[in-house]
């Protein structure tokens, strides 16, 4: 590992509009959409890299999970007790996760892991988990403090796991395993610059926790002269939940903010949910990325249908968000063809526009119905609508200026193909928006 120079090539917030990031010097919005969460563990790996990067993705998630089924842990059994030794490592666990990141990084995909797999510590993960003081030779039940079996969600909080660090029980025997692990983690991870770190996945125990553990990255990190970006991922539904306040109100915590639980919101309120947290984070002084590694919804899963999902995608990336990444299935979309042509149509907007120098500008739409169309837009530059499904709005292109002239063009998102622009059209105060038919649309409109 080495820093220095090295760091400029890092991803990182970008300078120009922090609310976006950089990577290699270069601003780049992240699209993504996978089989899987814990994706070093899946077996077909490059292939399933591959297919993301033909359709304009370059974002995965990384949970650190062993619970599926032909998944394996970190840890290695001690042949003699049968028992797991938090102080051996799994080859073949490490070997995936090398892979993995060398993998992701010859094709420039970013990966935010998730450290600390909440789901893994809770019912019948946390019995098989080399952590639970019945399965390793490292430490009993009383010497830990940690139960053998946790029957309750994770909202219950009833795993002691997450009580170690010193401001709370300070259970010093599990703590240093639980260094031990992290550690490893960031041994391989440090050494590339596409990596994001997020603390848990959907955590409801104290902020301290994750607190603890972004300081521990960051000052391992900085001791190999490396800059990294860290974040955590809280529980609820509502991001105007106490919870969230820990990320979106201490920068100096947490380089960026995760919103994917608002991706359960369905319309008009999932859009202004993440509207007002994004004016939340610029008022906490430092504007910084907000990222949606999960995006919920598939008739297949719980949260939303097909549609939810689409249009989700699409919301968070007008409202200005950093990333926008398709859950994995039965949850999510996934990989699957429809997520495929939502990226690539995606990408091809982004490659038409900059949306790096653009925010939000609902105000220039009217007519406009709830959850109608949706404007990310550098007034007088470049002005992108989209429709969710058809419509019809009235765009202010006023500064554009009197006497100019606008071209549009129209992106049929599922088929992932541009329409031929329209004559130059006098711009005025007011551009007439009308979508060529029903289903995913958007509008690109610039001065001609």
């Amino acid at each position: 590992m080495s820093g220095g120079a090295d760091n400029a090539n890092r991803i990182q917030p970008y300078p120009g509009n922090p609310a976006y990031w950089q990577y290699k010097g270069e601003p780049v919005l992240l699209l993504g959409g996978s089989v899987e969460d814990n994706l070093f563990q899946i077996p077909d790996l490059e292939a399933h890299l591959d297919l993301l990067r033909s359709v304009g993705g370059n974002y995965v998630r990384c949970t650190m999970s062993s619970r599926d089924p032909g998944n394996v842990w970190p840890f290695a059994r001690d042949p003699g007790s049968g028992l797991y030794d938090l102080r051996l490592f799994d080859g073949e666990f490490w070997r995936r996760l090398a892979a993995f990141l060398e993998l992701t990084s010859r094709r420039d995909v970013i990966v935010q892991i998730e450290i600390w797999a909440t789901f893994d510590y809770y019912r019948d993960c946390w019995a098989a988990n080399p952590f639970n003081p019945k399965n390793n030779s490292n430490y009993t039940a009383a010497e830990s403090g940690l139960p053998e079996v946790v029957a309750t969600h994770p909202t219950k909080t009833e795993n002691n796991f997450f009580r170690s660090i010193p401001a709370e029980n300070n259970q010093q025997v599990v703590l240093g395993c639980q260094r031990a692990f992290v550690d490893r983690i960031l041994s391989h991870s440090l050494q590339y610059g596409n990596v994001l770190y997020c603390m848990d996945n959907e955590t409801s125990v104290t902020p301290a926790w994750g607190s603890y553990w972004s300081e521990y990255v960051k000052a391992a990190a900085g001791r190999a002269g490396l800059g990294v970006e860290t974040t955590e991922m809280w529980d609820p539904w509502d991001l105007s939940h106490e919870m969230h306040g820990h990320t979106f109100d201490h920068p100096e915590t947490y380089s960026f903010v995760d919103v994917s639980q608002n991706n359960h919101n369905p319309g008009q309120a999932h859009w202004d949910n993440a509207l007002a947290q994004r004016r939340r984070v610029a008022a906490s002084g430092r504007v910084r990325p907000m990222n949606n590694v999960k995006i919920y919804g598939a008739d297949a899963g719980r949260f939303g249908g097909d549609r939810d999902g689409q249009e989700r995608f699409w919301r968070n990336i007008f409202v200005g968000c950093a990333s926008a990444r398709f859950h994995r299935p039965p949850s999510g979309l996934g990989l699957s063809p429809t997520a495929q042509a939502h990226i690539r149509s995606a990408r091809m907007l982004a490659e038409a526009m900059d949306v790096f120098s653009c925010g939000p500008r609902g105000e220039l739409l009217s007519d406009r119905a709830d959850n109608e169309a949706y404007c990310l837009a550098n007034p007088g530059r470049q002005y992108a609508v989209f429709f969710p499904d058809g419509g019809e709005v009235g765009l202010d292109v006023s500064a554009v200026g009197a006497g100019g002239t606008v071209s549009l063009r129209w992106l049929d998102i599922l088929a992932s193909r541009w329409l031929e622009p329209s004559q130059a059209i006098p711009a005025g105060a007011r551009l007439e928006l009308k979508a060529p038919a029903k289903g995913f649309w958007a509008a690109l409109a610039e001065p001609a």
